[in-house]
């Protein structure tokens, strides 16, 4: 009997070619869609965005083609409450979310992963850029890069847990994007030319701010910028709407280049100041998830990657006490923002990974 999976279709071509695939390797496949949200007046999205009706439709035609049964699931309570309330919370907390890794870890590979069982599926399968092996000496299921440089997603899955890992599939894995296009060319999928998604779903004009007051009913109030001595720079118009590192857009008269160094809640001011001010040397990171080891008892020396598209810098790994880690770099880092994740990597193997919390040592 062939083993059944589930493959998660989002409606772009990497799920619809993960399909494809599976299906020509003999799988008993299945496809499965998530609706999340819902667009204001029946929006459908600018184009860079999933989740829209149109992606729908397409991963709907792509079944078709590919020839396997399409189901689509609701969970947009779901997705309200671990991805939109969470990104609303974290900015008026004064950190940056990344609700693409939360919309994995309790959506994709929680929510859609445990239908995907209840249906009797051996695997579940998504389109990502990364690969799963299995290390025959210690027998733990290993979370790795994609081959393609560009398109690896190894960061937004670092929360995998083992079973997850030992059930999942990615087949484009040792693929390159363009490769990838080019199979779904070959079998005349509908999609093969489809622009990414690049914005986030819910927030398709890109206006966090004004997003996140129309979801609360709350307006974020003025406040002021200062400078590191605390000094008053001049008056903002929110604090949801900067961002660490953030540079243009302070309407701020200053001799240099100012740069936005924290966000402090508690007294809703915003710290300027140069550049290097913005250099960290060390960082704490919470809710830790393990993947390639059980545990850390001593310091390690891995790679750090403390934002989706940042090489990776060396620094040493300290575990400070249960579900914490301190991570040290070796040379200063920019723009650190409390709330994203930090990866580790021991090569193009994913150590783990946690959310970076407000513990953040400055170089200067």
């Amino acid at each position: 009997m062939a083993n059944k999976a589930m493959i998660a279709m989002s409606g772009g071509v990497d799920s619809g070619v993960a399909a494809l695939l599976l299906k020509n390797s003999g799988f008993d496949c299945i496809g499965a869609t998530m609706k999340l949200y819902d667009h204001p007046n029946g929006e459908s999205g600018n184009g860079k965005t999933c989740c829209s009706l149109e992606d729908i439709e397409d991963a709907r035609s792509v079944a078709i083609k590919v020839g396997i049964p399409f189901y689509a699931f609701n969970y947009m309570e779901e997705f309200k409450r671990e991805v939109m309330e969470r990104f609303v919370s974290s900015y008026e907390n004064g950190e940056t979310p990344n609700p693409c890794i939360d919309c994995n870890k309790y959506l994709k590979f929680d929510a859609l992963f445990r239908r995907a069982e209840e249906l009797g599926c051996d695997f579940f399968v998504t389109g990502h850029y990364a690969r799963i092996e299995r290390d025959e000496e210690s027998g733990r299921y290993l979370l790795k890069k994609g081959l393609d440089e560009k398109k690896d997603q190894s960061y937004v899955l670092y929360s995998m847990t083992q079973h997850q890992l030992a059930h999942t599939l990615f087949p484009l894995g040792e693929l390159r994007k363009e490769r990838v296009r080019e199979i779904a060319e070959s079998y005349g999928l509908s999609n093969a030319r489809k622009q990414e998604s690049q914005d986030i779903c819910f927030v398709p004009d890109g206006d966090y701010a004004q997003f996140i007051e129309v979801y609360t009913n709350r307006t974020s109030p003025p406040g002021f910028f200062k400078d590191t001595d605390g000094n008053v720079l001049g008056e903002h118009k929110g604090i949801i709407r900067y961002t660490v590192g953030q540079r243009k857009g302070l309407g701020l008269s200053l001799t240099k280049p100012g740069y936005v160094c924290e966000k402090r809640i508690s007294d809703n001011s915003i710290i300027v100041g140069d550049e290097s001010q913005l250099l960290v040397k060390a960082l704490v990171a919470d809710n830790i998830n393990l993947i390639s080891v059980e545990k850390l008892i001593t310091p390690i020396r891995a790679k750090a990657r403390t934002r989706y598209n940042q090489q990776e810098q060396w620094a040493t790994i300290m575990p400070t006490e249960e579900n914490k880690l301190l991570i040290q770099f070796d040379s200063p880092q920019k723009a650190v923002a409390q709330g994203q994740a930090v990866v580790l990597y021991d090569g193009d193997t994913v150590i783990g990974g946690g959310r970076i919390t407000k513990d953040i040592w400055r170089a200067t």
